[in-house]
């Protein structure tokens, strides 16, 4: 029966429901035992790899364009018809697999995540998923329609954000001040989504019986190897050793730029004098370069790569209705990544291109894994795989070594990012401690304006070194900028723990790049079938959250910046 399933999505997603129900209920019929449960998993599998690679490819259409009112309700009819009935057939196969007793090779993880997915499930929450994630695309629709005028042509906030890089600084607080501008225009649109979404999420925790949504999310997450008790720790570390070091970042650039006070918009002009980076004028030498980099760090990770390339895999360039942001997701029947970004030619869309490489490269790595819930990997060691490759890719920045700048120039651009991983924690850390109000403070949290309050709390704590002073509205609203807050709920600290874990990556390659990478790949090869502990591990790493951790990460990218300073300064 099974060998009359499509070979791609594409076909597939034509199928409506009632010709792919019969598929579940024969899995749900089939006798399985140890002879035969292999065989019934990989039938499971590639139902649910098609399934997966269809709601793949139809979000896909609606963020490269959102605009497209054909893709947009072909997807909100997938929503409606496909994905609740699937979800609700998918849960009688985890019971059926749980209540056997059997445990396949290798499928320890996978069987303890589908254990806590069927505890989880409730047949009252698919119709409420199924309507977050069309709150999720109207946030899309909100921030892609986002554009404001400027010098006579109307352009999009990505495309605003390079005048931030200007060093006429009266130019960058005129840009800065219409970008903030725009978002505080949207605010009652978002505060009004949010308040949906908060009651949506409040719903869904009730409906699984748990106490408030953070429970709930913690589930959902398949979170096992840490608590929330362990994040606000984490907190607590960064607050006691990145917070300070963060803090000489901000009165280093602030001398430098021979100002009184450092604004919002003196973040990211380049600090020394020089010239505004500019590492690519087309989509093509940004392909290019970022390609000749990867072949530096492994010929196996840019031939993937290249793969990506001859196929369309990538999706680039910054456009009018495109959704924001950035991300790579999996096509699971084909076995490949895509790659969405919104370059407008700064070194930041160069981070995020090989950032999201990392991402990619993971599934190309862990393609060879026999089961599909076998490549489910949890998001802490995604970003892993993601931050661990701007590591041990940014030693080739410099076009002797195929990239995109002369040697001062690579040198800056390393300072950039070494600075913005340091400042990123403590920003991390008010998401993340906002997310944790926010879901158990139900009742104040549904007040917007208490959400306001909460964010100005966690900014003084864990964001000292900038003035916002006369700009409490641009301040105060910072969580409506932060599309995970909205999107991928408690979706933040992942990156925090995970640049913990690059960092440590990164340490190892600076002795034995080579070393390194062999470990990295052989991490990423495990997909998730082994817990996140042993997933660090065998990339080099530790899963911490303790400030003796991150006071060595902290030291070392410390002690690399200053070198490179001396670098740049000697031009």
């Amino acid at each position: 029966m099974f060998a009359t399933l499509p070979k791609d999505a594409l076909e597939f997603a034509e199928w409506p429901w009632a010709k792919i129900k019969p598929y579940f209920d024969e899995l749900a019929a089939r006798p399985i035992d140890s002879s035969s449960v292999n065989a019934w998993l990989k039938d499971w599998d590639l139902l649910a790899e098609l399934l997966s690679e269809t709601y793949q490819r139809l979000w896909v259409a609606t963020t490269v364009d959102t605009t497209d009112r054909v893709a947009a309700d072909r997807y909100q009819h997938h929503l409606d018809e496909i994905y609740p009935p699937s979800q609700a057939a998918a849960q009688k196969l985890k019971e059926k697999l749980i209540a056997s007793g059997l445990e396949p090779d290798g499928f320890s993880v996978p069987l303890r995540n589908l254990r806590q997915q069927a505890e989880l499930f409730r047949d009252a929450n698919l119709p409420l998923l199924s309507q977050e994630l069309k709150l999720d695309s109207d946030y899309d629709k909100i921030i892609g329609a986002q554009t404001v005028e400027w010098e006579g042509r109307e352009v999009t906030l990505q495309q605003i954000q390079i005048e931030f890089l200007n060093p006429d600084r009266h130019r960058r607080q005129r840009a800065w001040q219409l970008y903030a501008g725009r978002w505080l225009a949207d605010r009652g649109q978002i505060n009004e989504l949010w308040s949906r979404l908060l009651a949506l999420r409040r719903q869904l925790a009730a409906n699984a019986g748990l106490p408030d949504y953070r429970a709930y999310r913690w589930k959902q997450q398949l979170r096992f190897d840490y608590t929330p008790e362990d994040c606000l720790q984490f907190h607590a570390a960064i607050e006691e050793v990145v917070v300070p070091a963060a803090q000489r970042i901000y009165d280093r650039r602030r001398q430098r730029l021979g100002v009184e006070t450092l604004r919002p918009w003196d973040l990211d002009v380049d600090p020394y004098g020089l010239s505004v980076l500019k590492p690519f004028t087309s989509i093509e030498q940004l392909e290019s370069g970022v390609g000749s980099m990867f072949s530096r760090v492994d010929p196996q990770l840019a031939a993937h790569y290249e793969i990506m390339r001859r196929e369309q895999l990538l999706d680039l360039d910054n456009r009018k209705g495109k959704a924001p942001g950035g991300y790579c997701t999996e096509y699971a029947v084909a076995h490949r990544p895509f790659i969405f970004m919104n370059a407008v030619g700064i070194h930041d869309d160069v981070q995020t291109l090989v950032h999201e490489g990392g991402h990619a490269f993971h599934v190309f790595e862990s393609a060879a894994l026999p089961y599909f819930q076998q490549r489910e990997v949890g998001l802490e060691f995604c970003e892993v795989a993601s931050m661990g490759m701007e590591f041990l890719a940014s030693p080739y920045l410099a076009a002797k070594d195929g990239g995109f700048y002369s040697e001062q120039d690579a040198a800056r651009a390393r300072i950039e990012h070494l600075e913005a991983s340091l400042r990123f924690w403590p920003y991390m850390a008010v998401v993340d401690a906002f997310q944790h109000w926010v879901y158990t403070h139900p009742a104040a949290a549904a007040d917007p304006s208490n959400c306001d309050a909460q964010w100005t709390e966690l900014w003084g704590r864990f964001m000292p070194g900038v003035d916002w002073s006369g700009l409490d509205e641009e301040m105060k609203t910072g969580w409506h900028r932060k599309l995970h807050i909205h999107q991928v709920p408690f979706y933040y600290v992942e990156y925090g723990l995970a640049q913990l874990g690059a960092m440590q990556i990164w340490r190892n390659a600076l002795s034995d790049q080579a070393g390194a990478v062999a470990s990295y790949r052989q991490a990423l090869a495990l997909g998730g079938s082994v817990p996140l502990p042993q997933l660090f591990a065998a990339a080099g790493a530790r899963f911490a959250f303790d400030a003796g951790t991150l006071r060595a990460a902290v030291d070392l990218a410390e002690e690399i910046i200053d070198k490179l300073e001396t670098q740049v300064l000697a031009g």
